[in-house]
């Protein structure tokens, strides 16, 4: 039987459509594996979080990543298939997302009668960041970043539109500038409320409102990056002993590869403290 070079380009063609799956099948297995060796090790359900492709670019359209409703129906159905007393592991990694999908993940975690701890190895920004806030305990790296919770109406902040229409007089201002300045006042009112409502628990009623009133009214711009320090002078602990099997976690989350050259490059092997160079081995 002869082989043509058509039907070696074929070959090649079927083997090479199924590396992309018997890659991800690997990795999924993988992570599957670090997971459930993290639950053994703290007794508890891993929920993972993770929107590691902030955006991608389809026929120069952009489309982000963030929490969505069925972020949050899948955190919800799995906090449900948790017995009340096990405890609740979430790695969260996120720029952020629907208001409403991180409210029902933020009160399904206050619910939960075990304790709740939040891992962010890297940032949890805006709605991410009520999910942190609604956990008994928030563990990050020591470079990792919560950000603002304050409410976006479209594609500006709810306080800079208050603070717009504030400074020109009322006959200046057009019917549906009015509109926003309304459903930003609104939103404004409920987050703050809600993430006072989530804080009470915490701490004092008090300190609790001047915490919200540092997160929600728009007193930082919404990609402010709030560090471990600034949340501990919140009365927030932020304790920074990540587990090594977090960081293990991440790197089983890349970031999709693309055809350009990566901007980043380094050997990826610990050095010692004194500028030992790793050794090759043998």
């Amino acid at each position: 039987m002869r082989i043509s070079i058509l039907d070696i380009f074929w070959l090649l063609v079927i083997v090479w459509s199924f590396v992309p799956l018997l890659s991800r099948q690997t990795r999924d297995s993988h992570r599957y594996r670090v997971i459930r060796n993290f639950e053994r090790k703290r007794k508890s359900r891993v929920i993972t979080l993770i929107h590691r492709q902030e955006s991608t670019s389809l026929f120069g359209m952009t489309f982000a990543r963030h929490i969505s409703i069925e972020d949050s129906e899948q955190v919800l159905r799995a906090i449900r298939l948790t017995d009340p007393d096990v405890p609740i592991d979430i790695v969260l990694h996120t720029p952020g997302g629907l208001v409403l999908a991180t409210e029902q993940i933020a009160h399904a975690i206050q619910n939960h009668s075990a304790k709740v701890t939040v891992f962010v190895p890297h940032y949890a920004m805006s709605g991410g960041t009520l999910i942190a806030l609604a956990a008994d305990e928030i563990v990050m790296d020591p470079n990792a970043v919560l950000g603002p919770v304050d409410p976006q109406i479209g594609s500006f902040p709810a306080a800079s539109i208050l603070a717009a229409v504030g400074k020109k007089p009322m006959a200046e201002i057009d019917d549906q500038t009015l509109i926003l300045a309304d459903v930003s006042e609104k939103a404004l009112k409920q987050v703050h409320s809600l993430v006072v409502k989530i804080l009470s628990d915490k701490m004092p009623e008090e300190k609790a409102i001047h915490v919200a009133d540092a997160l929600s009214t728009g007193r930082w711009t919404h990609d402010y990056p709030i560090t471990c320090e600034e949340l501990e002078q919140m009365g927030l602990v932020a304790c920074t002993d990540m587990p090594m099997e977090i960081y293990e976690l991440m790197e089983l989350y890349p970031q999709p590869s693309s055809r350009k050259r990566p901007s980043v490059g380094y050997i990826p092997l610990p050095y010692g403290t004194r500028g030992e160079q790793p050794r090759r081995g043998n």
